[in-house]
């Protein structure tokens, strides 16, 4: 569990009177540190910021028997691949990029908090039986190309909905030629389209990758079992998909979606068509995503390069190391240095601006254009401004990009001058998949358990504005929903980000009651094309959307919410179904979801539907309100039916699908299956 989720999932699993967690179980502090000045600077900031909560969570995990991965100790997905992650093994993990470890052949599955909860507190974890994608890779990887290149190229066919409800196998002659951290970032960005979890097969890379990082026996005993870890000669797929590597050139994805796919050949073009600005402003490599050592080391080739003649980066350029022995390694190696040297800016080992932790200092409001080597890119998600043009890249083309200080540079055929006013071109990067002398550890973050921490107290403040302890929601009282009002239709894109904000939010993850003022103000108000702007059907007035969910919740009223294509697309964070509950929703309509948001809805006692008719969509208005009858006869495979009353008094009824079973009915009966644990 990374440090933003954990808090709300260790509140919760506390409610379970547990004296230690059934399961292997860690917590890391990856995500509350922000980056603002330098790595040793704001590592500082976040230790004093966040006393309280790092406090909670590592008290908590030394009483419940859980590693406790200190702040500094790098990103959770990092950490697992160096430590935990082998080939054969399932887990669960609280962020939707958990499948990272599916490069080490690992089925690795994002999840929210409340089905971490169930896996700790030893009940069955349950996931709908998924569909499969072949990819099969064949030719091999050179020149600009890279592993991030292929999950690039297939996030512009599948699209971001593409994956969902399916595991996406790679396979093939060209699997051999990544690195297994290459493949790790292959299947971290599998979430970009939607998918349960990536895997790759066994193979040789991963031997070595295992080797060098001191799990020689684990090599050795997957080696022994080879033939049960890659797929079946002959199987079957529900879709073929098929790249060649040899073909392969570096794409450009964005910008406000990854799905949005640019080969490098044509993307300058298209940047002068669609009128993007042309400057870039900032390049950023790093993240969950890209932050090996080889992604390291090929970037620094380049910023080598452009330090032989005698120029450094225009753009401002920053590099964040996915790991203490990542950074601990590339300084060993001068990789740093290198960095340093072109101009660019070392950040603490931790998510920082991937997920929106950046107090960017060169502009704050703006058309502008960046370019990363993240895994998302939605509107405002890196710095708050919905005018940032966010693309993303592999580190070698960011890199590119940001010594030229261009989006529309092609490094394949554009030359930059040195400072003796010669042209250069750069040379394709080159670089170890694995450092020559070994990983260097760098400094101990590590928090072991005690034998027995059943003597250590977890303190929650009452006074806190970050922490708050959990009351369980009130148990459906088996009425249907009469005439209750429409909080907000929402039109287009809404993700995690837009129902629940990260960025300056992330420090109420921990407080229900102030996290809930985020509540759905990134959504886009269909009646009017504004975010958080939405009418009040009480006092006639147009308010903000968690303002207008606290007054009906206030008055007792309860409301549902409309939604679009794939609602709940993105991070796996369970405050965007946790804070509906607590304001009162008690039902999200939509024409499609995101997989783990769905679910997460689920856990809370919300029912997710979705439009039998998808066209129904546009026959409501959010001025409408609705009923939603026969609720004790909702069974599985049964729909539901829905009736809208018109603001003229007429009425007519929709048809609504879900995916409820047996069990997770009794979730919705019981409030929420928190409830339903504790009352067994």
């Amino acid at each position: 569990m990374q440090d933003a989720t954990a808090q709300m999932a260790v509140l919760q699993f506390m409610t379970a009177k547990m004296l230690k967690t059934a399961v292997p179980s860690t917590i890391h502090c990856d995500h509350l540190i922000e980056a603002k000045v330098g790595a040793k600077e704001d590592l500082e900031t976040a230790v004093s910021t966040n006393k309280e909560v790092y406090e909670f969570l590592s008290t908590a995990a030394a009483k419940y028997g859980m590693g406790f991965w200190r702040p500094g100790s790098g990103i959770i997905h990092q950490i697992v691949l160096e430590n935990y992650a082998f080939p054969g093994g399932l887990m669960i993990g609280t962020d939707s990029h958990t499948p990272n470890a599916g490069g080490l052949g690992m089925v690795a599955i994002g999840v929210g908090g409340a089905d971490a909860v169930d896996v700790m507190a030893n009940l069955p974890w349950e996931l709908k039986a998924p569909k499969y994608i072949g990819v099969e890779l064949t030719g091999r990887l050179s020149g600009w190309a890279s592993p991030k290149d292929i999950i690039l190229k297939l996030a512009g066919i599948l699209t971001v909905k593409g994956g969902t409800g399916a595991i996406i196998e790679y396979f093939g002659s060209g699997v051999d030629s990544i690195s297994c951290t290459g493949m790790g970032t292959i299947c971290n960005m599998g979430a970009e389209v939607g998918a349960t979890t990536s895997v790759f097969p066994f193979n040789q890379r991963m031997v070595e990758y295992l080797n060098s990082t001191k799990r020689e026996e684990i090599a050795k005993e997957a080696q022994r079992y080879s033939h049960l870890l890659s797929a079946d000669p002959g199987c079957e797929y529900d879709q073929h998909i098929h790249i060649n590597l040899s073909e392969l050139e570096p794409h450009i994805n964005g910008p406000f979606t990854p799905d949005l796919s640019h080969p490098l050949s044509k993307f300058s073009e298209i940047v002068r068509k669609e009128g993007w600005p042309s400057e870039l402003k900032v390049g950023l490599i790093g993240s969950c995503t890209n932050s090996s050592y080889e992604d390291m080391s090929r970037s620094a080739s380049l910023c080598q390069q452009a330090l032989d003649h005698g120029i450094v980066s225009k753009s401002i350029f920053t590099i964040t190391p996915g790991s203490e022995q990542v950074r601990a390694t590339i300084e060993r190696d001068g990789l740093i240095d290198i960095f340093e040297r072109v101009g660019g800016k070392v950040l603490a080992n931790a998510c920082g601006p991937c997920i929106g932790q950046w107090n960017r200092q060169d502009m704050k409001s703006g058309r502008n254009s960046i370019i990363t080597s993240f895994n998302r890119n939605f509107t405002s998600r890196n710095d708050g401004n919905p005018e940032t043009h966010s693309f993303v890249a592999s580190p070698e083309i960011v890199t590119a990009f940001s010594i030229a200080g261009r989006l529309d540079f092609n490094p394949l055929v554009d030359e930059l001058v040195g400072k003796d006013g010669r042209k250069f071109k750069l040379l394709p990067p080159s670089g170890d998949s694995l450092p020559k002398r070994g990983f260097d550890s760098g400094l101990d973050t590590f928090q072991r358990p005690p034998q027995d921490g059943s003597s250590v107290s977890v303190k929650i403040d009452k006074n806190s504005d970050r922490l708050q302890e959990l009351a369980p929601f009130n148990v459906w009282n088996g009425r249907d929903y009469e005439r209750i009002p429409i909080l907000i239709k929402v039109k287009g894109k809404c993700t995690t980000d837009h129902i629940s904000m990260a960025g300056p939010w992330l420090k109420y993850r921990g407080h229900l009651d102030n996290i809930s003022n985020n509540f759905l103000i990134g959504g886009i108000n269909s009646e009017n094309g504004k975010a958080n702007h939405i009418y009040n059907h009480l006092t006639k007035d147009f308010g903000k959307v968690p303002d207008v969910a606290r007054y009906y919740k206030k008055n007792g009223i309860n409301w549902i919410v409309i939604g679009d294509e794939n609602y709940g697309e993105g991070s796996s964070r369970e405050h965007a179904a946790l804070e509906p509950r607590y304001l009162g929703g008690v039902a999200v309509i939509t024409k499609s979801f995101a997989r783990i948001h769905e679910t997460n809805l689920k856990k809370q006692g919300i029912l997710p539907l979705t439009f039998a008719n998808p066209a129904d969509y546009e026959k409501i208005s959010p001025r409408d309100f609705v009923s939603i009858t026969n609720l004790a006869q909702l069974a599985p495979n049964k729909q539901i039916t829905m009736l809208v009353h018109k603001e003229d008094g007429t009425q007519f009824s929709v048809q609504l699908n879900h995916t409820f079973n047996e069990n997770q009915i009794i979730w919705f009966k019981s409030g929420s299956a928190l409830n339903a644990m504790n009352s067994k």
